[in-house]
């Protein structure tokens, strides 16, 4: 048996699967500040007369982060950099208090460049004085030769002991310093409450007695083995909306092609699904409008859900990209889109006079009926969905996926059907799909497709290597592992055959045997040295990792 749980901003879901069908399902609120209780009674209520021995893996995923992100609720970060020479320095602008320091190491991983101390001690004074306790240090090829971060930390621990601090080389293994910058900066805002987050899964597994293998999904539809000294925070960024397109894809007739739009209670999620696979983005995910180094699916989280606040500003009614908390109907403070919902009788959560009254108060002054302004809030949100939604098409389209799937299709055509999921979608997917000339769908278990999703999920193991030729050593990043290259004469190939050995290490490790027969490489770089025009080495940095995908279709009994 398998469990599947998605701990949204607004909602925990969770699902039991049992041969391929749904056997219990369950929907509890998230506690801002308490996951472990709704954890808790989640997994009570889809395991009741279930003995705890009989789940063999359960699989999280989660929007905290994304929340985190998309509404910039986090500490502020300060940014140690270490570009060395290269691009002027006006390129390195990232909204925060960021200190650029004079070092350099070349792309070898040779020191070229020292660095000077009282640059070091003068920016973590200056941070120190602006009252920052998270700073990210991060050198352009720290990932060759971490040395230049690892002074710069040392600096930093010694004038604040307490400081939370993120080191570029060990959140993202890639080339691509602005990418790993942005990378780094989002992992050190969001460590603490991933760390919570971690802590919270693994006492309700204890509590509850679970001892099957823990996983979390990563934004690309893999998983991760579960823990704070095994994942980087912001591979779950897009965790969420990764769950919903499996879930949505387990949920749909196999090869169909549609959109995806899961309306969540804090967000919306968008995501694509071409002749039955899930759109991979080819440069990485997104933020803020820039781009990271985590890969991902080829989706967007929009600030806008059931829960967002809307007021009465003037003459005009605006819903903004915040939650405070339930709906007004549900008890909670400000009025949202699901008491418009409620009004219109498209839900039939939360008390209706509630959700009345406060939508009479909002109109009142306008001269609108409680009705008129339901339907005001409601077309509003469908309005801010709807641009999100053709602004992911212009950026679909570009993909080099996505161009494939139209020369196999022979004409030029967007899809034609939106699968609405999430606490959301049947107040609003009929109107979304009607407004872009769609069929709407809402599949079977659309409220908990995103617990789903998980719980359908592939295991995924990844190994990231880096061997250098010339100085005869190759590192395991996932691992700590550094070992000696063994080979006179080591090819592309024998680095692939090594990584591909690390990875059958792994799966022993977690016991995932099953799931190596191939693998795909989702990082391939070779840097060729040379000295007096003679090669004297090469450096190569693969990155390899099982499979991502489902184990089958909901309701295929024997594909699981």
């Amino acid at each position: 048996m398998y469990i599947g749980i998605d701990v949204g901003g607004t909602c925990t879901d969770a699902v039991l699967l049992d041969n391929g069908l749904v056997r219990a399902t369950a929907k509890v609120p998230t506690g801002s500040n308490d996951i472990l209780t709704s954890l808790l009674s989640a997994l009570d209520q889809i395991l009741k007369g279930v003995p705890a021995e009989l789940i063999d893996r359960v699989v999280f995923s989660t929007t905290l982060i994304t929340n985190l992100i998309v509404e910039r609720k986090y500490d502020p970060v300060g940014l140690i950099l270490i570009p060395g020479p290269g691009l002027s320095h006006v390129h390195y602008q990232y909204k925060t208090d960021t200190h650029i320091i004079s070092g350099a190491i070349d792309y070898r991983g040779r020191e070229i460049m020292p660095l000077r101390f009282d640059e070091i001690e003068n920016a973590v004074v200056d941070l120190l004085n602006k009252d920052y306790k998270k700073v990210a240090v991060v050198g352009k090829f720290s990932v060759r030769n971490n040395k230049h971060e690892v002074e710069v930390v040392e600096v930093l621990k010694k004038y604040c002991p307490e400081c939370h601090i993120e080191m570029g080389h060990q959140v993202a293994g890639q080339l691509s310093f602005p990418r790993r910058v942005i990378s780094t900066m989002l992992t050190c805002a969001t460590r603490d409450k991933y760390s919570y987050f971690v802590d919270s899964v693994k006492e309700a597994m204890v509590r509850r007695g679970i001892t099957g293998s823990v996983f979390i999904l990563k934004a690309d539809g893999g998983t991760m083995p579960l823990g704070k000294e095994t994942g980087i925070p912001i591979e779950t960024i897009f965790s969420g909306p990764a769950a919903s397109t499996l879930g949505v894809q387990a949920l749909i007739p196999p090869g169909e092609t549609s959109v995806v739009v899961d309306i969540g209670g804090t967000t919306t999620d968008l995501a694509l699904i071409l002749s039955g696979q899930p759109l991979l983005a080819a440069k990485g995910a997104p933020v803020y409008d820039q781009l990271t180094q985590v890969r991902a699916l080829a989706v967007k989280s929009v600030p806008v859900g059931g829960d967002s606040i809307v007021e009465r500003v003037g003459k005009e009614i605006v819903v903004y990209s915040e939650r405070l908390g339930a709906p007004y109907c549900l008890g909670g403070p400000m009025p949202t889109p699901t008491d418009a919902l409620r009004v219109l009788g498209l839900t039939s959560v939360g008390n209706e006079d509630k959700a009345r009254d406060v939508m009479e108060s909002l109109g009142k002054p306008l001269g609108m009926s409680c009705y008129d302004v339901a339907n005001h809030i409601t077309n509003l949100v469908i309005d801010i969905i709807i641009k999100e939604i053709d602004a992911m098409f212009l950026q679909w389209e570009q993909e080099p996926a996505y161009r494939v799937w139209e020369v196999l299709q022979k004409r030029k055509e967007r899809p034609r059907i939106v699968v609405g999921v999430g606490g959301g979608a049947a107040g609003f997917i009929t109107k979304i799909a009607a407004k872009i000339g769609c069929y709407p769908v809402i599949p079977p278990y659309a409220p908990v497709a995103n617990a789903i999703g998980a719980a359908v999920a592939l295991p995924t193991l990844q190994v990231s290597l880096r061997a250098d030729t010339e100085q005869g050593y190759y590192t395991i990043e996932e691992e700590g592992f550094q070992g000696q290259i063994a080979q006179k004469r080591f090819t592309e190939e024998d680095a692939l055959t090594l990584a591909n050995d690390w990875i059958k290490k792994r799966a022993e490790k977690y016991e995932l045997k099953k799931n190596i027969e191939k693998t795909e490489v989702t990082r391939r770089d070779v840097f060729t040295m040379v000295r007096n025009w003679v090669t004297t080495g090469r450096i190569y940095d693969i990155c390899v990792q099982t499979p991502r995908g489902i184990m089958g279709h909901i309701g295929s009994r024997g594909e699981f």
